[in-house]
């Protein structure tokens, strides 16, 4: 099993969501909360508000007896998840969003799977994506602190574990809901408004929606599609403009990539350069330094619309982050 523990400490059994992966479905089943079953209803929500609290409460030695022994290898990442996740929750109580039971017990072995959860009326479907799933019973829970000054969003992951009869935790995952006020339908309208204007901002600002708008990265919605869609037709799109020179001086710098980072729950961007292989600290800043500058003389609405910079340096195959700066220490 492969797992993903990236920005949102995704810590999981299954994979995120890769779209283009040769999804199987025959053998798998989704079911809404509003039709499920008292018992399972029960037992799930017996599991869900047990976790809930435990989580508002840093209350670990609860979260690690319902633990999935299978993932008792992952709780260190777990526990940081929950510490991390204070800030995002104070102030605010739990409020369900969305459940959906994931029935794949038919399947024979671990495989790509993909989920249809539609509604009673079949009017509106939400897709989930696992990667390299196990047979077996599992349930995606969203919530959110409700309240809450950061708009703290959660994502659940159960499993029924056979062995001992019960739900067990399997996966969580902590996000914002907002950055400095603003919500993922804030940022969608505003890359719609930037999309002709400012193509980079625009794509970092739908990049920033996404984010927001769920705490998990593998499922998808008639609304998230058509996120993707707008996000698509914005021209040039940044995605195309890499590798990226950009002259500074007598000095080219190349950058390889740039990104949407939450990394401090900001609306920041990350910025991944060819360093040229200075290794004392201070030599190392004042590269990335002039390097964010020369990125943001050659997109200046970047400075406008996001929080700051990350600068990641790449030497010899081997990435690693510099340091952040906010856009106002930037020259």
């Amino acid at each position: 099993m492969r797992l993903s523990c990236v920005n949102a400490a995704w810590i999981v059994l299954m994979a995120s969501a890769v779209l283009s992966a040769p999804w199987t479905s025959w053998a798998a089943s989704c079911t809404p909360e509003p039709q499920l079953g008292s018992l399972d209803r029960d037992a799930l929500s017996a599991i869900v508000t047990k976790v809930a609290n435990a989580v508002t409460a840093q209350d670990e030695s609860t979260l690690q007896a319902v633990l999935l022994p299978q993932e008792a290898s992952q709780w260190d990442g777990i526990r940081a998840t929950v510490e991390q996740a204070a800030p995002l929750l104070k102030g605010g109580h739990f409020q369900l969003r969305n459940l959906y039971l994931l029935d794949a017990s038919e399947q024979t072995a671990p495989q790509d799977t993909q989920f249809f959860c539609s509604n009673a009326a079949g009017s509106l479907t939400v897709t989930v994506n696992m990667n390299d799933l196990p047979p077996g019973r599992y349930a995606v829970v969203l919530a959110d602190a409700a309240g809450a000054p950061s708009a703290g969003q959660i994502g659940i992951i159960l499993a029924w574990d056979g062995a001992a009869v019960a739900w067990k935790l399997a996966g969580l995952t902590i996000r914002p809901g907002v950055f400095d006020g603003h919500d993922g339908v804030w940022y969608w309208v505003r890359g719609r408004a930037l999309a002709k204007a400012d193509p980079w901002s625009a794509w970092y600002s739908y990049d920033a929606a996404r984010y927001l708008l769920l705490p998990v990265d593998f499922l998808s919605s008639p609304n998230l599609e058509k996120l993707r869609q707008e996000q698509a037709l914005i021209m040039p799109s940044p995605q195309s403009a890499f590798p990226l020179s950009l002259p500074d001086g007598d000095r080219t710098w190349k950058i390889e990539a740039v990104g949407f980072d939450p990394t401090l729950r900001e609306a920041d961007l990350g910025v991944v350069y060819q360093s040229t292989g200075v290794t004392d600290p201070a030599a190392l800043r004042t590269e990335a330094t002039a390097v964010l500058s020369a990125f943001l003389k050659t997109q200046p609405g970047i400075r406008a619309n996001f929080h700051g910079l990350w600068a990641y340096a790449e030497k010899d195959g081997k990435r690693s982050p510099v340091m952040e700066l906010p856009m106002k220490e930037i020259p």
